[in-house]
């Protein structure tokens, strides 16, 4: 501070003394430049800091100001330049606050000159400024926005399954012409959503939705009930619709009509290696199937082995060679199944060794039938012994193609009354049991019961063609 504001800060400092007013009177006057300027910021809700930052003039400036240390402040124009600024921004009118400081300075008429600072402050807050760096940050925001809106929208679409509807028929269950032979069909689902038409026993036909979700395609019939299965597959997500449509046509049976038959299975001279012969198909006006076997014969040197020396075979005739032949085996009872939705049909027939004839007939429900037959072999190969425990109890020891069989084990295995075990070899088996009479034997399907008295133990070997022999294996 120079010599001069010195002597006029002490000459205003004297005068303001002399014409100091009471306590009484003071209590009354308008509030002091310190008070309005700290009253207003605080109106304002703002600190000294946030202040600093909004006008660009430092915080121990503006504190001096609010507490009327001018000392503290860098000089006069530096001052009002304050004064003017920080008026501005607390919303009050910089002229008069210049009055009231030059007043409360002790100050004459300005005998310098005005200096008018530039406003920098025209508002409270300022506009944004879009530099650079800003407007690059506001790109990449926006950029990762869209970025995870995109994401979302592929998870919802993975997430939600294709919807299906069918139009055409507008029932679910229908009766058409007996003449019919086809049908379209026609629905909605989701645009370019492939369609898949199934029906049992056929290949699925496919065809794809059109942009506006419309689809037709056109489905064989046949005689009776056709079902059909109808589902809609996004091909980007292969998401299936929840719930597949059905339709089912039928398309009558003339009365007088028979039924249609077609065996499948077996084929016509088919050998099999063991006696479960399958036997299935399709048929057409048909509600159930009969499928019943005859035994024509042996097949090429086909003989039932009997045991040698020491043995009896229950069903078995014994021979002094050890062969002898076989006996006709009983047919197995008819079996009658019903046929399903689509006119399919199976069923199995246990068979032995033989040369057999299975017949297959199919009736309508006006007792209309259509008969199918087919001769088919049964030859067993290897061995394939089949042990039933009756009557009692037996301890069981195995060996199978000379090893251990681990159904048993080493030390042997002891197994109920009633409980049938079926071993196989490719050149042998042989058993040794405890309970000889309770111990029956099925080899390669022919029945030969049990080769032994009750309680004797006594080991078997069966390698066919040879007869059942006893040996001394333990």
């Amino acid at each position: 501070m120079t010599t001069r504001d010195q002597a006029r800060r002490r000459s205003a400092e004297g005068r303001m003394d002399a014409g100091r007013p009471t306590p009484a009177s003071s209590a009354s006057s308008t509030p002091s430049l310190p008070e309005r300027l700290l009253t207003a910021r605080e109106r304002k809700g703002v600190d000294l800091y946030r202040a600093e930052r909004d006008t660009k003039i430092r915080a121990r400036y503006l504190a001096a100001l609010e507490r009327g240390d001018w000392r503290e402040l860098p000089g006069a124009v530096y001052t009002k330049g304050f004064l003017r600024n920080y008026a501005l921004y607390l919303g009050l009118d910089p002229d008069d606050i210049l009055v009231q400081w030059r007043a409360e300075r002790g100050d004459n008429p300005p005998s310098e000159p005005v200096i008018v600072v530039p406003r920098g402050i025209s508002a409270p807050r300022q506009g944004i400024t879009l530099s650079p760096g800003l407007l690059v940050a506001v790109l990449l925001a926006v950029g990762i926005i869209a970025f995870v809106a995109y994401l979302g929208m592929q998870f919802l679409r993975f997430q939600k399954p294709p919807t299906i509807s069918v139009t055409d028929p507008a029932a679910a269950v229908i009766e058409v012409d007996e003449s019919a032979t086809s049908y379209t069909l026609r629905g909605t689902s989701d645009g370019g959503a492939t369609i898949s038409i199934s029906t049992p026993g056929q290949n699925p036909i496919r065809t794809t939705a059109g942009p506006d979700g419309t689809w037709s395609a056109d489905v064989s019939l046949r005689r009776g009930r056709n079902e059909f299965d109808v589902t809609a597959i996004d091909p980007d997500t292969g998401n299936q619709a929840d719930q597949p449509a059905q339709v089912f046509i039928t398309v009558p049976f003339s009365i007088i009509q028979a039924p249609t038959l077609t065996v499948e299975q077996p084929s016509d001279g088919a050998t099999f290696e063991n006696g479960a012969i399958p036997v299935q198909g399709v048929t057409t006006n048909a509600s159930t199937v009969t499928v019943s076997a005859t035994y024509l014969g042996p097949t090429a040197a086909v003989a039932v082995p009997s045991p040698k020396s020491g043995g009896s075979a229950a069903g078995a005739g014994a021979g002094a060679g050890g062969l002898s032949a076989a006996k006709p085996p009983a047919a197995p009872a008819p079996q009658t199944v019903q046929v399903a939705a689509d006119g399919s049909y199976q069923a199995a027939v246990a068979l032995t060794a033989g040369r057999w004839s299975i017949t297959t007939t199919a009736a309508s429900a006006q007792a209309r039938t259509t008969t199918i037959t087919r001769s088919v072999n049964v030859v067993f190969k290897g061995v394939n012994l089949v042990v039933t425990i009756s009557g009692g109890s037996a301890w069981l020891k195995v060996w199978v193609d000379g090893q251990i069989d681990p159904a048993t084990g080493q030390a042997g295995k002891t197994f109920s009354d009633g409980k049938t075990v079926t071993f196989s070899g490719t050149t042998s088996v042989e058993v040794r049991t405890g309970n000889s009479g309770s111990t029956l034997f099925t080899l390669n399907g022919t029945s030969l019961g049990s080769l032994g008295k009750a309680g004797a133990p006594e080991t078997w070997l069966f390698a066919p063609p040879a007869p059942p022999t006893r040996t001394q294996r333990q």
